[in-house]
């Protein structure tokens, strides 16, 4: 992974992401209805994530795409609050920092979008993203914000930017 890059997503990679995500949700076993799965644009996020406000990123190591998240507007919710979404990595990609790059990358994309906060949606069997998530500054929150339509992720945590 020496020659990864972090870069904005493009609209040939649309394929490559959804794959991406798909074949996590599949490992891991997480629920395909209530979650990011069932998403109507999981196949066109390069069209979804160029909405104002919205920017979405890969993670390509020698061609391929290895990673990815992005940040977006709190759907019906507060304006000042946005949404760290789909953040997902191949297997190969994970501990090695690679997932605190990327945070990093979103959360200043935030700040630069003028966002106060940033939210977050996940499994209570994801470990491993909630330990990243809460060496980020994030913090427990007791119900959701907005309405994400992703009933089935009962984890909910906010950072202030």
């Amino acid at each position: 992974m020496e020659n990864r890059i972090i870069r904005k997503i493009r609209k040939e990679d649309n394929q490559a992401v959804a794959s991406l995500i798909r074949s996590v949700f599949d490992e891991m076993e997480i629920p395909k209805v209530g979650t990011a799965y069932e998403d109507p644009y999981l196949d066109l996020m390069f069209e979804e994530y160029g909405k104002p406000k919205s920017a979405y990123f890969v993670v390509e190591n020698e061609g391929e795409i290895v990673g990815c998240a992005g940040v977006a507007p709190l759907e019906n919710g507060d304006p000042q609050i946005c949404e760290l979404q789909k953040m997902y990595f191949l297997p190969k990609t994970r501990g090695l920092g690679i997932g605190t790059e990327m945070m990093e990358k979103c959360l200043e994309q935030g700040r630069e979008f003028g966002f106060e906060k940033c939210y977050i949606e996940t499994m209570p069997f994801m470990h491993a993203a909630q330990k990243l998530y809460k060496k980020s500054g994030f913090e427990y929150l007791d119900r959701p914000l907005g309405s994400t339509g992703h009933s089935s992720c009962p984890v909910w945590m906010l950072k202030v930017l």
